[in-house]
């Protein structure tokens, strides 16, 4: 069995489709951070084990996910569409051979979905970042992407403190400073369902772009 962590703040319009698509072995964590639309119920008919996360923000969700992981291996995904998960085989895939110790999806965009799918903000803030990356760390990423793969046992002892954007930078750059293979693989990316917290608005961006800041800054000191 593989865990699938999904952090989640109201999705429950993306929710049916994300849980339907959950590959056989792997199991759904769904991480509530504070729904009021009713997603954590909308998680448990699905299958899925719902987890309350109250101190809010995406890196405390993640992390409550992680904990609640069980199995050797834990994918970590967004809730809200924007990410097939019958492509998370692509991801693990690395990790079960050996090859890496943790992988990241590259995000590729496909069909008609434009700006929807990843507006110019996000995606200069996100390319920005994957360039310091690889020119000040030395990780060959071009994308911090939300789809990852790596062993649960192994991430607990990385000692992750961030509980905000930065959960997922942070989780780079301590996993690239202990010497783990960090590589990433080609998935899929659509337009969300509904409007992102983040990517969905320049303020959102901003927010995670100062919340990454903040991480680098501690990684450098």
């Amino acid at each position: 069995m593989i865990d699938v962590v999904l952090p989640c703040l109201n999705e429950a319009a993306a929710l049916p489709w994300v849980l339907e698509r959950i590959p056989y072995g792997y199991r759904p964590i769904v991480v509530d951070n504070g729904s009021t639309d009713g997603s954590p119920d909308i998680a448990a008919a699905y299958g899925a084990l719902v987890v309350q996360e109250p101190q809010r923000g995406f890196g405390a969700a993640c992390h409550a996910g992680l904990l609640a992981a069980t199995a050797d291996l834990v994918c970590f995904m967004d809730a809200d569409a924007s990410l097939d998960p019958r492509q998370l085989p692509l991801v693990t895939a690395p990790v079960l051979a050996g090859e890496s110790e943790l992988v990241l999806g590259r995000r590729r965009e496909l069909g008609d979905g434009g700006d929807r799918a990843w507006p110019v903000h996000a995606r200069l803030g996100n390319a920005v970042l994957a360039w310091r990356l690889r020119r000040g760390a030395g990780i060959p990423l071009h994308d911090l992407g939300p789809m990852r793969a790596c062993r649960r046992e192994a991430l607990v002892g990385l000692g992750l403190a961030d509980r905000r954007f930065g959960y997922p930078l942070e989780m780079v750059l301590r996993a690239a400073a202990v010497g783990w293979r960090v590589t990433e693989v080609e998935v899929d990316y659509l337009p969300r369902a509904g409007r992102s917290k983040v990517t969905g608005t320049v303020r959102g961006t901003l927010r995670a772009i100062s919340d990454m800041r903040s991480v680098l800054a501690e990684h450098r000191a």
